[in-house]
């Protein structure tokens, strides 16, 4: 549930909606990046659900409401699916089934979650490529849009086992990832959150092939001009090594150094475990593809890069 409070309060921030946990809990102006909202004590007329009158609520209640919401079922039954796939290798029928799998719970969830109204914000599409497993991208249209651009929240959906065709249940990398974004987009649409930015939610294809869905998506929206002030990679959120301390490892190279700390002023406000530095030492995830391409990016892993599970690419 860490990646889950971090990428609601990443979306919510994106769109003018974070909120502090008391009213002397100002951010720092040199922590917040540019694009970002910190209005942080506005009252705003709020609409929970439809069958709901609209009540007069502060960012600091709407932001609680949010999070009041999530849960650790939903995503543990989804991991308990994703990982029964003997390996979601991007070039392997399997990893196509899965692919296919991960799309019609994405639906499901929208289908259960969202109002109406909601519904009519909401794009689910497939992003081809030519191995087979597609990335998959879920926007939710803003009301306000401005050229600032909206955020991504992101992990990835393949697996991979030392030779690629023995099995790979990927439970941590990045099943974990994935079920967690996918909570907080549960969470998110069913408060009836409505973005003034888009905000989308993607699960790229061949990571482990090298970063080549989040690659080929990335590129695409450079090519199109598509507006993004942001984009955070989730990809193994759920080990905690024996004998450690649960924590929040928050990538600091081939990263962009504001939102970075963007995120750790997060993780402090939200969350009752701490955060810690830590490096790949090379662009280990999706989220060097959206540095590559000329966005600013961030990514969350489970604890310090020397901390994080070392049974990933195994059948463990």
């Amino acid at each position: 549930m860490r990646a889950a409070l971090i990428s609601l309060s990443l979306a919510i921030a994106a769109n003018g909606l974070w909120a502090p946990t008391s009213s002397n809990d100002q951010l720092p102006f040199d922590v917040v990046p540019e694009g970002f909202n910190v209005d942080l004590r506005q009252m705003r007329l709020v609409q929970f659900a439809e069958s709901e009158s609209p009540v007069w609520i502060s960012e600091l209640e709407k932001v609680k409401e949010v999070i009041k919401g999530l849960s650790t079922k939903g995503p543990k039954e989804n991991l308990q699916k994703f990982t029964s796939f003997r390996t979601r290798y991007y070039r392997s029928d399997t990893g196509r089934e899965s692919q296919l799998w991960l799309l019609s719970k994405i639906q499901e969830v929208t289908a259960k979650n969202a109002s109406p109204a909601i519904k009519q914000l909401i794009s689910i599409n497939e992003f081809p490529h030519s191995w087979g497993q597609n990335s998959i991208l879920v926007k939710i249209a803003g009301s306000n849009k401005t050229e600032e651009g909206g955020v991504i929240i992101s992990a990835h959906q393949d697996s991979t086992n030392m030779w690629p065709f023995l099995p790979a249940p990927g439970a941590d990398d990045d099943g974990s990832g994935t079920v967690t974004i996918l909570e907080a987009y549960r969470g998110l649409i069913s408060s009836n959150f409505t973005p003034k930015e888009d905000v989308w939610f993607h699960w790229y294809s061949a990571e482990e092939g090298g970063l080549l869905g989040s690659q080929a998506v990335a590129s695409d929206f450079k090519a199109r001009g598509v507006p993004i002030k942001a984009q955070i990679q989730y990809d193994m959120t759920a080990w905690v090594k024996k004998g450690t301390r649960e924590e929040v490892g928050v990538i600091t190279d081939f990263v962009d150094p504001s939102l970075t700390n963007f995120i750790k002023t997060l993780i402090d406000k939200y969350l009752s475990i701490p955060y810690v530095e830590t490096k790949c030492g090379y662009a280990c995830s999706d989220h060097a593809s959206w540095s590559k391409a000329g966005y600013r990016s961030a990514f969350s892993i489970e604890s310090s890069f020397e901390n994080s599970n070392h049974y990933i690419h195994s059948t463990k």
